[in-house]
C-alpha cells in the first residue's frame, strides 16, 4: 500500500543521476576554459551559480508545458470531446478555460511536480463548474510516487479545508510519462494503449477525483469523492485517451478536530483498493 500513483522512477535513472551529479561536483573544474586553478575555480562561484542558472532556466520554461497541453486539447477538440477551449491570460489565476460538449466550463490550473509551496498558488474562477489542476513535471529525476502523495496530502487537503477551496480533480500526465524515465505500467504489456498526439505518445492520464464537497470537523467530515460522471472534463479525457474506471483514483479527505488543531487524514484508492492512506494530521499554515 504505497502506490498513489502506478507509475514509478527508474531505480537505475535515481542512480545514474546521484553518480553523475556526485562526478559534476568533484571534476568540473576539468570543463572550465578559464584558465583558473581547481582551487580557485570552486571559489570563484562558476559551479554554484552555473547550476543555478541552469535550474532557473528548466524551472521557469513555460512554453514546453503550454505546448504539450495546446497538443492536447486540440486532439480533444478536433475527436468532439469538447467544444473549445482558450487560454486564460495572465490576468488570470487560471490557465485554460475549456468549453466542454454541454456548454459547462471547465477552469484548469497547470502545475509543476506538486512537491512545492506553487502548488497552493491558484484561484477556482467564479464563471467555472469544474476546477481541475494539472501537473505537468518536466524533472526526469522527480519521483512521482513522493511528489503526488505530497500534493494531495500536505498541500491540496490544507487548501481545500482550511481555505475553503473547491477543488473537483488532478490529472497527473506529460510527456515522460510512459518513457525510461517514468515507467507506466498501463502500457508495458499493452502497447496498443499508446495514444499518438502530435510528436508524443502517451498512455492513459493519471485521473484523481476530489471531495464532491468542502470538509468540515463538525458537519461534513468526510465528504465522498465525486463519480466520474460528474466531472465533465475528466470524464472527456478519460474516454478520448482510453482510461479504464480501474485506474481512476478517488481522493478522500477526511477533517476533524485535536485539541486546538484542525488536523486532516487523507486516503487515496484505486480498483476497489487503498493505495495510500495518511493518519490525522494537523494543518499547519502560514
Amino acid at each position: 500500500m504505497n502506490d498513489p500513483i502506478p507509475c514509478r522512477k527508474d531505480p537505475d535513472l535515481k542512480r545514474q543521476i546521484e553518480e553523475f551529479s556526485e562526478t559534476l561536483k568533484t571534476r568540473s573544474h576539468e570543463l572550465n576554459t578559464f584558465g583558473l586553478s581547481e582551487k580557485d575555480f570552486y571559489e570563484s562561484g562558476i559551479f554554484e551559480g552555473s547550476i543555478q542558472r541552469v535550474r532557473g532556466q528548466i524551472s521557469a520554461s513555460m512554453a514546453e508545458k503550454k505546448a504539450f497541453v495546446a497538443h492536447i486539447l486540440n486532439h480533444m477538440e478536433d475527436a468532439g470531446y469538447i467544444k473549445n477551449w482558450i487560454e486564460a491570460g495572465n490576468a488570470n489565476r487560471h490557465d485554460y478555460s475549456v468549453t466542454l460538449n454541454d456548454d459547462k466550463i471547465a477552469a484548469i490550473e497547470l502545475k509543476g511536480c506538486l512537491d512545492g509551496n506553487n502548488t497552493n498558488i491558484s484561484a477556482r474562477p467564479p464563471h467555472a463548474n469544474e476546477f481541475i489542476v494539472w501537473s505537468v513535471c518536466q524533472n526526469k529525476g522527480a519521483d512521482p510516487r513522493h511528489n503526488v502523495w505530497s500534493g494531495i496530502h500536505v498541500r491540496f487537503s490544507a487548501d481545500v479545508i482550511s481555505e475553503k477551496k473547491q477543488v473537483d480533480g488532478l490529472i497527473v500526465w506529460d510527456w515522460l510519462c510512459g518513457t525510461a524515465a517514468r515507467t507506466c505500467p498501463k502500457i508495458d504489456d499493452a502497447p496498443e494503449r499508446v495514444n499518438e498526439v502530435g510528436p508524443y505518445r502517451l498512455p492513459p492520464p493519471c485521473i484523481y477525483l476530489f471531495p464532491a464537497t468542502i470538509p468540515s470537523p463538525r458537519n461534513n467530515p468526510k465528504p465522498p469523492p465525486r463519480p466520474l460522471e460528474e466531472v465533465g472534463f475528466l470524464k472527456a479525457m478519460q474516454s478520448c485517451f482510453g482510461g479504464f474506471d480501474t485506474e481512476l483514483n478517488s481522493v478522500t479527505f477526511e477533517a476533524g478536530i485535536d485539541g486546538v488543531d484542525i488536523v486532516r487524514a487523507t486516503t487515496i484508492e484505486r480498483d476497489g483498493c487503498v493505495r495510500k492512506q495518511s493518519k490525522a494530521t494537523a494543518i499547519r499554515r502560514a
